[in-house]
């Protein structure tokens, strides 16, 4: 370990395996470590034993439930979409050749107590009246705000709340008071990820959970020369004299480096808490309640809809995306907290579920970098947020990976030599 690297990275979290890969590619020399003796970090996916060791305590699940190896219960739920930033990003590095995907089912949203489904087909989208919005000159989009846009439509509350929560994906009302143009640019991804895989909604999710993600971009990373220690104690960051980061010392060791990659964890004293996230893990037998049978879904609800000041979320998943048992649905109720009693504030999610074989409370810190890496050349990533969706995490991935090599990430490059690497991995 008491070597000189370019990187190191702290933390085997989604985003940081992300960046290990890219910087990997890049031609640095990186060191990857994490305090645990598993990939994913605060996003790994956990079996039946393990969730039992998290929340009860003990690795005794119930018998009924079926095999422990049979199920892969993601702690950051998200669905990816079909042409988002995250595919492309797939795409570009090559990792898709480590992984599976399979279309989720559906994507609903909650409106006056229902659950309704929002359009998947592109007859129902060149039907809307939205699609006009697409052809706006971008001018005009960045001196408008949403609300100036969609108010031309004469457009009531329920449709207002449909296209900005379940269409553009917004997390709360700001979007109404700032500029268009993203609010349009959210809704034709939406558009465009329906139509690539021509499904029921515009996501996917690989096969077996979210915890494939990290360990994709890990070897890709191995590929390009990346060190991976896992099951490495303290982590300590160390600075020189004037306050920059000059290697990470554990067991007694130091390895030496110029930058350093990690998420809050490692360093707590340059991050803030900016929320918190209430969450339910429920086990069921069948799927979520009006959802056509789906056996992958997406529920939003909208604030309005629950008089709270941010979304709320649904997420369900099962054996057709093999992380459960046959039978069983994995479903999640997400949302920032905004009270002390998470159980009550996440009860109208819960309550859209049916029956539950068995239900789990988490609820995590949200953290930002309050430093200033210019100074220290430490890049620290934010936590999760409580959307189902990964766009704003890959977001947050690309604008680390610019202040850490000065350069964009050109998606359009084609990165397909890493497979010929791996023959020599």
């Amino acid at each position: 370990m008491d070597e000189e690297y370019d990187v190191i990275v702290l933390g085997t979290g989604l985003k940081e395996c992300i960046l290990s890969g890219l910087l990997s590619v890049d031609g640095l020399k990186v060191l990857h470590m994490d305090r645990n003796d598993y990939y994913g970090g605060e996003s790994t996916s956990l079996n039946l034993i393990q969730l039992w060791q998290k929340f009860r305590g003990n690795d005794k699940p119930p018998a009924h439930l079926g095999p422990s190896r049979d199920y892969n219960v993601d702690m950051v739920p998200k669905f990816i979409m079909a042409n988002g930033i995250l595919v492309r990003t797939l795409i570009h590095t090559d990792v898709t050749k480590y992984l599976s995907f399979k279309a989720v089912d559906g994507s609903y949203v909650f409106n006056k107590g229902k659950i309704h489904k929002v359009p998947a087909t592109d007859v129902e989208a060149l039907k809307s009246p939205l699609m006009g919005l697409f052809e706006k000159r971008r001018l005009d989009l960045t001196r408008i705000t949403s609300r100036e846009l969609i108010s031309k439509y004469g457009l009531d509350d329920n449709t207002v709340d449909f296209i900005g929560h379940a269409v553009a994906l917004h997390r709360d009302d700001r979007y109404l008071n700032e500029p268009a143009l993203d609010t349009v640019k959210r809704m034709k991804l939406y558009s465009e990820s329906v139509l690539r895989f021509q499904g029921g909604s515009p996501y996917i999710y690989p096969l077996y959970g979210l915890g494939e993600l990290p360990q994709g971009f890990a070897r890709l990373s191995a590929v390009y020369g990346g060190t991976y220690m896992l099951n490495k104690p303290e982590c300590k960051v160390e600075f020189d004299m004037e306050g920059k980061v000059c290697g990470v010392t554990s067991e007694g060791e130091t390895a030496k480096c110029m930058k350093v990659v990690c998420d809050p964890s490692y360093l707590p004293n340059k991050v803030r808490k900016v929320g918190k996230v209430a969450r339910a893990i429920a086990i069921m037998s069948h799927p979520i309640p009006n959802t056509n049978e789906s056996h992958s879904v997406q529920v939003i609800l909208p604030q309005k809809q629950l008089g709270r000041k941010s979304d709320m979320y649904v997420f369900c998943c099962s054996y057709s995306h093999n992380v459960a048992p046959k039978g069983k649905y994995i479903a999640f109720v997400s949302a920032e907290a905004e009270t002390d009693n998470l159980e009550m504030e996440l009860k109208p999610g819960i309550d859209l579920l049916g029956p539950i074989d068995e239900l789990f409370f988490d609820s995590y810190d949200r953290f930002e970098p309050v430093n200033e890496p210019s100074l220290d050349n430490c890049f620290i990533s934010t936590s999760y947020d409580a959307t189902t969706h990964f766009e704003s995490t890959v977001t947050d991935v690309l604008s680390m990976y610019t202040m850490i090599t000065g350069k964009m990430v050109d998606l359009s490059v084609d990165l397909s030599a890493a497979s010929a690497a791996e023959e020599d991995y």
